[in-house]
């Protein structure tokens, strides 16, 4: 096993200003972004973000992954890339990025953007990777009878969800998407981000996963551009869209310069 922590403190980081990237699709850009949640919740809280890229002519398919295993919600996403026109940007969040770790290798894909996500390398899991960054809140995961987990609802608006409205929080803490175990110690087999090109958002108050961890995963990963929210949780994507929104926009135009070279 490759050693993890060398690349903690490596990545490269960028603060990019809110509204710093143009807010249409330039011409002859990829414009089908294709957003993949993680754990625990379910494609609606892309909602903001989607938003904002339909709003300037993207593209846009939400993959809503059943949750039952790392294959099933890989085929559920190729799927999504599959009735997709033309290349896509695919991101991911939590452990929506192990997904587009595997599911990224489909020639469709131009890029991959990780919102405080996991990356793991060949033959590593998000459970080991976890242990090598312990994150502050990876107690509140808690494990049913039959194999499934769920985020203690008590804890689920502190660890996972600080920034949001205590009421938006709560809902989802009873709406959780209950995700098999077996996800997080599924070895990754062929991991796109060593021959794609990546983007990555770091969640510098994550409780979930160990920013560290997420420093480690853009390094590593060679990404492009890396930046750091302050004060974002692990439901970064929903609380600061405006950034998340910009860093998609820049992989769409970074990944058409690269492809057109």
């Amino acid at each position: 096993m490759r050693n993890l922590a060398r690349f903690a403190l490596a990545a490269f980081v960028l603060l990019i200003p809110v509204g710093s990237f143009a807010q249409s699709v330039p011409a002859g850009a990829i414009k089908t972004i294709v957003l993949v949640h993680g754990a625990f919740v379910d494609g609606s809280g892309w909602r903001p973000v989607y938003d904002r890229l339909v709003r300037d002519g993207y593209t846009v398919a939400i993959v809503q992954e059943p949750l039952t295993g790392l294959a099933d919600d890989v085929g559920a996403t190729k799927r999504v890339i599959d009735r997709s026109n033309g290349p896509v940007i695919l991101v991911g969040h939590s452990y929506g990025g192990a997904i587009i770790t595997e599911a990224g290798n489909d020639p469709k894909v131009a890029g991959l953007v990780y919102i405080a996500a996991h990356a793991p390398d060949e033959d590593e899991t998000e459970t080991e990777n976890g242990r090598r960054f312990p994150a502050i809140g990876r107690t509140a995961i808690v494990e049913t009878p039959d194999g499934y987990t769920i985020i203690d609802p008590a804890r689920f608006h502190a660890e996972f969800a600080a920034d949001l409205p205590k009421d938006e929080a709560d809902y989802e803490a009873q709406a959780q998407g209950v995700t098999a175990a077996a996800v997080f110690t599924t070895p990754m087999t062929n991991p796109a981000w060593r021959n794609k090109p990546v983007w990555y958002m770091v969640a510098k108050a994550d409780h979930i996963i160990s920013p560290d961890l997420e420093r480690m995963y853009a390094a590593r990963a060679r990404s492009r551009q890396t930046i750091e929210i302050e004060g974002a949780s692990h439901s970064g994507y929903r609380s600061h869209p405006d950034e998340v929104a910009d860093l998609i926009r820049l992989a769409s135009r970074e990944a058409t310069a690269r492809r057109i070279e």
